[in-house]
């Protein structure tokens, strides 16, 4: 169980953060999130559908300064259907000890690149020498309005014994995208290059709100 210890230095919520990201949007089948550990993630809280998704996100502005992440969002669990990030890196351990201890967000500090040009975003997660994901994502179209109030984010988080529930704002520009090419280690992340995305999108620039989180006691669910 990992011990939610403050932050030294804390950087409270609320947080908000811009920069530039990649959505991918996936309608997970059963056999591939069982084949993940993804059917179940805690052993009270079973899966009950609804869209997944994968962010690659570039934060440019945050209170801890600027980083990278990669999370994966199976779904929606439990009774409240609410969702749950079950896989999350970042590159910043400052943002790791800050997402826990704010908002149970299980967060992992690896290394990351992003390169950006002639519409292609590069970025690859984790050690160059066996990344946890690489990717090239090229963007094209006109631009259109991306919101949170489309695709709302309702997050349940179990972290060092706690219960949070935080429901983070987001708005910005966005662009449809492709996969050009995709590697994934599944034993560090979830294989998604198995699975097709519905939809996938760029939004530049963006700027993402994360509230206080709810601290949820047993009697309250």
């Amino acid at each position: 169980m990992v011990n939610l210890i403050k932050p030294e230095p804390h950087f409270p919520a609320p947080w908000t953060l811009n920069g530039e990201g990649i959505i991918m949007v996936f309608n997970f089948k059963k056999d591939w999130l069982k084949k993940s550990g993804l059917w179940n993630l805690n052993s009270s809280e079973v899966y009950r559908g609804g869209l997944g998704f994968v962010m690659l996100v570039n934060y440019h502005e945050s209170p801890v300064g600027p980083y990278k992440e990669l999370l994966i969002i199976p779904g929606k669990y439990g009774l409240q259907k609410r969702q749950s990030i079950s896989h999350i890196f970042v590159d910043s351990e400052a943002s790791t000890e800050n997402g826990r201890y704010n908002w149970g967000i299980p967060k992992e500090t690896v290394p990351m690149i992003w390169h950006s040009g002639d519409n292609v975003d590069t970025i690859g997660i984790g050690p160059e020498d066996k990344p946890i994901l690489f990717c090239k994502i090229k963007t094209r179209g006109i631009p259109f309005p991306a919101t949170t109030r489309l695709l709302p984010i309702r997050l349940q988080q179990f972290l060092g014994g706690k219960e949070f529930h935080t429901d983070p704002k987001g708005s910005g520009w966005a662009k449809l995208a492709k996969i050009e090419k995709i590697r994934v280690d599944s034993d560090r992340f979830p294989d998604i290059s198995q699975v097709k995305p519905l939809l996938s999108f760029k939004v530049n620039p963006f700027t993402m709100h994360f509230p206080i989180a709810q601290q949820v006691h047993e009697h309250q669910r």
